[in-house]
């Protein structure tokens, strides 16, 4: 594979001539640059006028490689041929060099080029690009490739300070001007002697313009490029091979996308999420850019207007700045109705308000990076989950939150500078287990997570906020202004008409399982545990009567007839004969459910065997049965009439490796959230956990 490398245009505010009499100083030996051996001259011609100059020599640069792969090439040295055609009149120099080390093996060609600034004639741009291809190399052509970049690179931020290194050296020595080239007055003789015939192969038949007019055409500097002091003020600060390979990709864009091409700030981020991978990045900034065309996301900012519902309910919003003068936003998870919200305006008209926030985001970014005079390429978020509980893991609203999470890491990566989780609850484990294998490793590593009030005080928030912005809300001085949330009325959800654009029936229907309850027959759900300490959740709405929920533990395998193998067992499991106590226990308290209510619900196991979800018809006080009913009972149930209970229900087992992970990547983050999981763990481990939430 061939490796390339493009400089951005580093400019010397120095004109054209003082910048060549510092380069002359290179040769033939250079002490600043300890890989340059030396050089001698090879070749050397001059045009007529003595416009155009030619010097082609040979330069040896050491080997900086370790000493078993210096052996088995068997060279301590290596050679590379460089031929430069420095044009005075034209104010331009154009360098081309060549391994011929290894040329059969390895092939490194490098092309620079010195021009005046096309704004200011008294400075000097300067670019450079190279390419690397190993074709064989005793089978360490990775390894070969990796030190050949690396000390490429080393040497291409060194030879910067050389030229500054001799021009400082010029200046202090009084040199401070040099003269431009002026044409020697042409005496009659050379006139005639010029007008007669003339090799047409030579240098002075093609004239210093023609040998360099392609060349220098295409190094030369114009609008779309980009220069080294802008990308260290706009962009941040770039490693020689990070900012070739933003310059790579943009020059990419340019040739292939018709039109307008994303920001420089927009390139660099896709570059960042792939670790300036190339071909990488270039794939998924793609896919993005055809998607935003796809949903006209650039128009969003001008076209989206969310509904009052939103602006009220949505519990999230922009609030000054963080610290390192990222732009702050605010999201008070835990008091929001994500359900009422997603039942009342959609997962449509939710996921476009969170693609406009972050739209918003990155225009915040942008006005920053003006108003502080350096880079801001990122936001801050404030998440304030108090108020978190199972109702937020309603099964829809979770699968719409990963679809979200999803859409955004692929399309606005990098985005994100810090995560500050504060008041996180017990139940947040949970949710994190959820969510977390859908956020990229290098996202993950921005959270910083805090239980209780671990937020205060030193190590807090006032590391990453100043005091006079932390909102009221968590003990500072700031009046914040973002909504409070709360519980979106019913008579505000979308009627099932409604719904039919967001498919929101197909979704119901697809995920949640439906059962009728009747009296003296319960509905009961088998799932099998194989390790003791895993996950079970639950989430169910009562359509119609009420019921008691209870969850019961045994070590027998219930008998429900023939099933297909993997499918759980479902329906009235629990056999007459068994005992309470005996042949199973009850491992949660029954919990009366009423009509119209939403259970969401959790519970960590401690023991293998067979957990039992069940669902009976709610008695009367005095006359719930304590024990299971009898087959009269059922056949009088099945055969009657009578009143009936309706239900549509969710479970999910999280596994135990998978739970462990989720705490342990919680306790590995920065934050006061370790003890927290700690707690949670070690709870777990000595008794059931369980937890169960009641939403009207």
């Amino acid at each position: 594979m061939v490796q390339r490398y493009q400089s951005p245009v580093r400019v010397y505010k120095y004109p054209f001539e003082l910048v060549m009499a510092a380069y002359e100083k290179r040769f033939p030996t250079c002490p600043q640059i300890p890989v340059f051996l030396g050089s001698e001259v090879l070749r050397e011609s001059r045009s007529p006028d003595g416009a155009v100059h030619v010097v082609e020599r040979s330069c040896r640069l050491r080997v900086d490689a370790p000493r078993l792969l210096r052996k088995i090439a068997g060279v301590e040295h290596v050679v590379f041929v460089q031929t430069n055609i420095l044009n005075w009149k034209e104010r331009t120099l154009l360098i081309e060099a060549h391994n011929e080390t290894f040329a059969n093996r390895v092939l490194v060609n490098e092309h620079c080029s010195y021009t005046v600034h096309p704004e200011n004639e008294d400075w000097t741009c300067f670019e450079q690009s190279a390419s690397l291809d190993i074709r064989s190399f005793f089978g360490f052509e990775n390894a070969l490739e990796k030190i050949a970049m690396k000390q490429y690179t080393a040497n291409v931020k060194r030879g910067k300070e050389v030229i500054e290194h001799y021009l400082n050296e010029l200046i202090s020595q009084g040199t401070s001007h040099i003269p431009r080239w002026t044409p020697a007055p042409v005496r009659e003789e050379d006139a005639r002697n010029q007008a007669g015939p003339r090799n047409p192969g030579s240098l002075e038949a093609q004239g210093p313009s023609s040998a360099l007019g392609p060349a220098l055409e295409a190094v030369g500097m114009d609008g779309d490029k980009l220069d080294a002091d802008y990308i260290e003020r706009c962009l941040g600060h770039l490693t020689p091979m990070q900012a070739s390979c933003l310059i790579q990709l943009r020059h990419w864009l340019q040739e292939t996308h018709k039109g307008k091409i994303p920001k420089d700030e927009h390139i660099l981020r896709f570059l960042r999420a792939r670790d300036f991978h190339l071909d990488k990045a270039r794939e998924m900034l793609c896919q993005s850019l055809s998607w935003r065309k796809q949903h006209q996301v650039d128009l969003l900012l001008q076209t989206w207007q969310p509904p009052a519902l939103l602006e009220e309910f949505y519990a999230g919003g922009w609030h000054y700045q963080d610290i390192d003068g990222r732009p702050l936003y605010i999201l008070r998870l835990g008091q929001m109705d994500t359900k009422g919200l997603m039942k009342a305006v959609g997962e449509e008209a939710l996921l476009r308000h969170v693609l406009s926030v972050n739209e918003e985001g990155q225009k915040r970014c942008e006005g920053s990076t003006r108003q502080l005079g350096r880079p801001i390429s990122s936001w801050t978020c404030l998440l304030d989950l108090e108020g978190l509980n199972m109702r937020h893991l309603w099964r829809p609203g979770v699968k719409a939150l990963l679809r979200m999470i999803e859409v955004v890491e692929d399309n606005y990566p990098e985005t994100l500078g810090r995560l500050l989780i504060v008041r996180a609850p017990r139940v947040f484990p949970v949710l994190w287990t959820l969510i977390s294998p859908f956020i990229n490793e290098n996202t993950r590593h921005k959270f910083l997570i805090y239980s209780g009030s671990n937020y205060q005080g030193p190590g807090g928030l006032v590391d990453y906020l100043d005091r006079e912005v932390i909102p009221d809300f968590l003990g500072g001085e700031s009046v914040c202004n973002v909504p409070e949330g709360g519980l979106v009325p019913k008579s505000l959800y979308m009627t099932e008409e409604e719904q039919e654009q967001a498919d929101q029936l197909r979704q119901w229907s697809e995920t949640y399982h439906s059962a009728s309850v009747l009296r003296g027959a319960p509905h009961e759900v088998a799932v099998e545990i194989l390790e003791g300490e895993s996950v079970i959740t639950w989430d169910f709405d009562i359509l119609r009567g009420d019921v008691v929920f209870s969850l019961y533990h045994t070590k027998q395998v219930p008998r429900p007839g023939t099933r297909d193998p993997g499918t759980r067992a479902s329906g009235q499991l629990i056999d007459k004969g068994w005992v309470l106590g005996r042949d199973y226990s009850r491992v949660e308290a029954p919990l009366i459910c009423r009509e119209g209510e939403s259970i969401q619900g959790s519970h960590v196991t401690r023991w293998p065997g067979v957990y039992l979800l069940q669902w009976q018809m709610h008695s009367p006080p005095g006359s719930v049965a304590c024990s299971l009913p009898g087959v009269d009972d059922v056949l009088t149930a099945l055969h009657s009439p009578g009143p009936k209970c309706k239900l549509l229900y969710y479970c999910e087992v999280l596994a135990s490796e998978d739970f462990r992970g989720s705490m342990s990547s919680l306790e590995s983050c920065t934050s006061g959230f370790s003890q927290l999981s700690t707690a949670t763990s070690s709870s777990s481990s000595g008794q059931s956990h369980s937890s169960s939430l009641v939403s009207r």
